[in-house]
């Protein structure tokens, strides 16, 4: 069967089926590009769930829908649901893609490499300041081959994507960090998956398989706690939002962002805008954004202590209400609190939490479910407690928009947000609250197990796939083959004489034998420290500590 001189809106549908089936088999595989050591998910993940958003909307349109219908999902999809740094680029990438296709009823060979040549300047011009070794290096890169081929719409696809493969192998060279972990860039392996999708529906080539993730070596340098001038991996937080606001307006939001933060993608027009930034200072990415218009779906992302949820990511639970608002007659000041494990969620309750919101590290609760959930209530006061930097800065937020007294106490942790509220007096004003809670919980020091997914250097020393590594806020503190080795040595750096009290928190993957061992050895070590334990059901830390 000869190869096909075009592509209908059926293929076009097909190659983004096919894109979005080699994403979600990929994930993994691109996640381990990454370069932290505990589990995180981020460019497979985020790329992932943007075209999980374009799958939506295109299975939302009848079976016959023409080009511009196609075309028109894929771009709003695409907007809509562009998490991180490469799920927006990718975004980008496939609105300026669809553009240049929506105007045909059949894509021939100049018009996909046009259309391809213009996703590429697109991308370039949502990212204030590009860097090549990245995406977009490879998108370059597959819109040169495109424009250097010759004849059919086959020399095309496989003109882009071999270009595009050279591209990808050349990224290491273009930034040390590849170079010095060993690997390729993420976000192009991840783009580099369309042109395959492309290739495979064109000339019926196989599609790629996804490499067994543990095939891949990875080693890369912790990034540093300290901060210095000038590049992406010194700023601390990610922030992203949808952003309602005048075209007009646009251009002096661009320039405030480009005074306070990099890594700047923004993507979007006709009033509706995904905008995502690395910064130090979330307030004022924020407050650009109330300038401009109308933020909403916020997202704050601690990149340098950054420890996602992946189960959670895995399964969608991201900014889930526990709907279950306690059934006792409401107190004067509420407790709203976000929490992970139902077992945490128990001892919440149990303290005399009101109403729970799931959320974690990166899969953060938008403001608009906080504002719900002080709601929801009924007290005439509430206390936010985020337990998690992350959730902080949204939780903020929530005072400025409604209409009763909302207040955070800042804890960083579950263990912190257990502490703070040993303090809680449902009977006191929320800024009494506050005030109480906040020195409660700053007696804590926040500790936690996980196990590591990839080789790296930290200051503790070497880390290897497989190592159990104990973590406070400053990063890796103790490293070692077993849970409880990992917890009696990080014991052995925190615990000083003043402390009188230890709470162990058990999640998933804990064991009677391990909490054994550890309480023995809390008993032998530090015979004077009161040990409470404590079922969490939290994934991916089986102990959580809170010493104090």
């Amino acid at each position: 069967m000869p190869n096909p001189t075009t592509l209908s809106a059926a293929d076009l549908r097909a190659v983004i089926g096919t894109f979005a089936d080699l994403l979600r088999s990929h994930k993994e595989v691109i996640n381990r590009l990454n370069v932290y050591p505990v589990p995180d998910g981020d460019t497979g993940t985020n790329m992932t769930l943007t075209i999980e958003s374009v799958v939506k909307e295109l299975d939302e349109l009848a079976a016959d829908a023409d080009m511009m219908a196609v075309c028109k999902a894929v771009s709003h999809g695409s907007l809509m649901g562009a998490r991180g740094n490469s799920g927006v680029i990718l975004s980008q990438l496939l609105r300026g893609l669809m553009e240049k296709l929506r105007v045909v009823p059949e894509i021939e060979a100049p018009l996909l490499a046009d259309a391809l040549v213009h996703a590429d300047v697109l991308a370039r011009q949502a990212v204030v300041r590009p860097i090549e070794g990245t995406i977009l290096s490879v998108a370059r890169a597959a819109a040169v081959g495109a424009t250097s081929a010759t004849g059919s719409l086959e020399n095309l696809v496989r003109a882009s994507r071999g270009a595009a493969a050279a591209a990808l192998a050349y990224t290491p060279e273009q930034l040390p960090v590849l170079k010095q972990a060993g690997v390729v860039d993420s976000g192009g392996t991840g783009l580099l998956l369309l042109l395959d999708a492309f290739q495979h529906h064109v000339t019926g080539d196989a599609l790629p398989v996804a490499p067994a993730v543990e095939s891949i070596d990875v080693h890369a340098q912790e990034p540093s706690k300290e901060h210095g001038e000038g590049g992406i991996a010194d700023l601390r937080y990610e922030v992203m939002y949808l952003l309602d606001a005048d075209d007009t307006k646009m251009p002096a939001f661009k320039e405030v962002w480009a005074g306070i933060g990099d890594s700047i993608v923004i993507v979007g027009g006709e009033g509706l805008y995904n905008c995502h930034i690395h910064t130090d200072d979330v307030g004022a990415a924020i407050e650009a954004a109330l300038d401009a218009g109308r933020p909403r779906q916020i997202r704050v992302t601690d990149l340098l202590d950054e420890v996602v949820e992946e189960k959670w990511v895995r399964e969608g639970h991201a900014g889930q209400l526990n709907e279950e608002v306690s059934d006792e007659p409401a107190p004067p000041t509420a407790i709203v609190a976000v929490v992970v494990g139902e077992g945490v969620g128990r001892i919440f309750r149990s303290l005399g939490v009101r109403t729970l919101v799931k959320g974690g590290q990166s899969m953060n609760p938008s403001t608009a479910e906080l504002v719900e959930a002080a709601k929801s209530t009924g007290s005439e006061q509430v206390v936010i407690l985020p337990n998690n930097k992350n959730i902080r800065p949204v939780a903020e937020q929530v005072a400025a928009l409604v209409d009763f007294p909302v207040t955070v106490v800042p804890t960083n942790s579950i263990v912190e947000g257990f502490a703070a509220l040993l303090a809680y007096d449902p009977s006191a004003s929320a800024e009494e609250n506050v005030s109480e809670m906040s020195a409660s919980a700053s007696r804590v020091i926040a500790a936690e197990i996980t196990q590591a997914v990839r080789d790296t250097t930290t200051d503790a020393g070497e880390v290897r796939v497989g190592d159990w590594i104990g973590l406070t806020g400053k990063g890796v503190i103790s490293i070692a083959e077993s849970v409880s080795s990992a917890a009696n040595r990080l014991f052995d750096k925190l615990i000083t004489p003043q402390h009188e009290l230890i709470t162990i928190i058990e999640g998933e993957g804990a064991t009677q034998a391990n909490t054994r061992r550890i309480t023995e050895y809390l008993h032998e070590a530090y015979p004077d420290m009161i040990v409470e334990t404590h079922p969490g059901g939290q994934p991916l830390y089986p102990y959580l500590f809170g010493i104090e």
